[in-house]
């Protein structure tokens, strides 16, 4: 009875260990089209707590956002990528923003803010926010090298996925993921 015991416990120990890798491949399974190319992270990353600055001058770090999923997308406004996805991402926000969920948008590199705000205005985005991280310090520590980079913070402030290159995040795949990110709080 003791040996049937310790097997049962060995094997509940066992699918525990690996509950996380389920809920990344259930999450890999919603990837469709360009959505393919965002990779989850076997396990979760810390993100740096660097400073980068907002909209409105003063001072932020990643963990601000800790207790909701955030999509944080690194741009810059000389990037015709960003210029494509950056209203995908509104609509994303627009569609999927809540307590549980945001799209943060991060200049990086030499991005004054008034060509910033052009570059919203241009392509017809108000609901995101300018903020800059103008001598690319949160870039550099994250391994942001190219540009559109975008990441996926769980509710503890860690990186659990990440996608090079320009996304269709209003794509029903992307969605799906955010809203299985945000039901089932997977990849944590």
């Amino acid at each position: 009875m003791k040996r049937l015991l310790g097997i049962v416990l060995y094997m509940g120990l066992a699918l525990g260990a690996n509950a996380p890798m389920a809920d990344t491949a259930a999450l890999e399974a919603l990837r469709e089209g360009d959505m393919k190319k965002l990779m989850f992270h076997s396990a979760p990353k810390p993100a740096p707590q660097v400073e980068f600055e907002r909209e409105d001058g003063s001072s932020a770090t990643l963990a601000d956002y800790q207790g909701r999923h955030v999509v944080v997308n690194f741009w810059a406004t000389w990037c015709a990528p960003c210029r494509v996805e950056m209203p995908m991402l509104s609509t994303l926000q627009a569609e999927m923003g809540s307590d549980d969920f945001e799209v943060v948008t991060i200049a990086t590199g030499r991005n004054p803010p008034p060509a910033m705000k052009a570059f919203f205005d241009e392509i017809g985005v108000d609901n995101l926010p300018l903020h800059r991280d103008p001598k690319s310090a949160l870039a550099r520590q994250m391994g942001i090298f190219g540009l559109p980079i975008t990441v996926i913070l769980d509710p503890q402030g860690r990186e659990i996925a990440r996608l090079q290159g320009d996304a269709h995040w209003d794509s029903e795949s992307a969605k799906a993921i955010i809203a299985a990110l945000i039901e089932g709080d997977g990849g944590s």
